[in-house]
């Protein structure tokens, strides 16, 4: 199959880290795809900075239950430790040495979605970003069980008011409809037996732990997806894993996340599927596949992916030697862009792909890469820390394509770069 050019290898390494950084993209170059994949997969520290600190939930419920100025404080409180949190993580994708563990980890961030917004507990949502950060590029199946249990996404889906007499569907629709099978693959029968199986299942918020109270499960006997019997929460969820529409559906989402915005071939999503479902749900098994398939590797689909403002905040400040921005700006910059991070715009996450840009967030980036780029007291300092490289190269590694602009007729690298950064192909992957 031959050994991978460095616009291979910086294809790869755009597409499934954050950024595109001299050194990784050079260290693959000239492997096989079996061996530059394998080395990128390997698992990397995961660690994460210092938490910030964040208030238990018992404190505010006091405070909150004090009188009307209680209530007030204690929600300034919840989004002033919000910020903290959302800071937190941008500094480690910022500094991370797993980018694409970190790249899974917003993944299912988008997949498995929960908002500060909602939860309003920033303890919750940061043990359940640890949750998707240990599991990102685990087991799929383990993940699903995990995530349904988590304190976050109970309250997120209002999975902690769902009980005997008073079923609510919210966890169980988007189970079926976002999590597993998708829109069209289950009936508003399934939905209501699912809730039904999931009733008792409940958040000690004081304690920021999942519960199951028995008294408030209802245990009658429900069919689902053909299957009737007293179910548990649990038993639905290996249910909905043995049908390979919950395999493909992952499948059509790894395919949306790093080939195409365009439909899938039926029978690669069938295909990648399969391989899933054989691996007994191995994230990093179905990762791998699409990885090394033609359809990864085509030309074809280079070029066409639409950086998300994470990309092209975090992927730009990796990849080159700006200096740093704080990390409240980065938080504030991605807001403006559409990818407020904690706080997905609604249950079905960020829509991703041409969506990212439109008149104003497009102002926005392009406000950005101006202010990265101009020249300053420490341009001295970028220039020597560019690649020793030449002009043909240094195109290669910031494009995924060919420039639509023309490139500056002036020598100087810092130049080139700056006119890399502000041609429209910059936006994409």
């Amino acid at each position: 199959m031959g050994r991978l050019s460095f616009s291979d290898t910086r294809h790869l390494v755009a597409r499934t880290a954050l950024g595109q950084e001299w050194g990784g993209v050079k260290a693959l170059q000239g492997k096989t795809r079996a061996e530059a994949i394998n080395v990128l997969l390997k698992s990397g520290s995961i660690k994460t900075p210092p938490v910030p600190r964040l208030t238990p939930w018992a404190t505010v419920n006091r405070m909150s239950q004090q009188n009307g100025a209680g209530k007030m404080r204690a929600r300034k409180m919840m989004m002033r430790e919000g910020q903290r949190l959302k800071s937190w993580w941008m500094l480690h994708l910022l500094h991370t040495k797993a980018p694409v563990n970190e790249h899974m980890t917003l993944f299912w961030h988008n997949h498995f979605t929960s908002s500060l917004e909602k939860v309003e507990q920033p303890k919750l949502m940061y043990l359940q970003n640890q949750l998707l950060r240990k599991n990102a590029m685990g087991n799929f199946k383990n993940l699903l069980h995990k995530a349904a249990r988590d304190p976050a996404m109970l309250i997120y889906l209002d999975g902690s008011n769902n009980v005997k007499g008073s079923p609510n569907e919210n966890f169980a629709r988007e189970l079926l409809e976002l999590f597993t099978l998708g829109r069209g693959h289950y009936r508003e029968s399934d939905i209501k037996a699912a809730a039904i199986a999931f009733t008792g299942w409940g958040v000690d918020r004081n304690r920021g732990t999942y519960v199951y109270n028995a008294a408030k499960h209802d245990s009658r006997r429900v069919t689902f997806m053909g299957r009737t019997g007293s179910f548990t929460g649990d038993q639905i969820i290996d249910i909905i894993l043995e049908k390979p529409r919950t395999a493909e559906y992952i499948a059509e989402k790894f395919w949306k996340e790093f080939i195409s915005d365009s439909r899938p071939n039926p029978h690669v999503i069938r295909n990648w599927g399969g391989v899933f479902r054989k691996s007994n749900y191995n994230i990093k098994t179905l990762l791998s596949t699409v990885l090394n398939s033609n359809e990864f590797w085509s030309t074809k689909y280079r070029g066409t992916l639409t950086k998300s403002p994470i990309d092209l905040v975090v992927g730009t400040l990796r990849t080159l030697p700006f200096p740093k921005l704080p990390d409240t700006e980065l938080v504030h910059i991605a807001e403006l862009l559409g990818q407020d991070l904690f706080d997905p715009p609604t249950v079905k996450g960020w829509e991703g792909g041409s969506a990212w840009i439109d008149t104003q967030t497009l102002l926005v980036r392009t406000s950005l890469l101006n202010k990265l780029t101009r020249h300053s007291g420490a341009s001295a300092k970028v220039q020597s820390h560019l690649p020793k490289s030449s002009g043909a190269e240094i195109v290669k590694w910031l494009l995924p394509i060919a420039p639509v602009l023309p490139l500056p007729t002036t020598p100087g690298k810092r130049r080139m770069v700056r006119a890399l950064m502000l041609d429209p192909v910059f936006q994409l992957k």
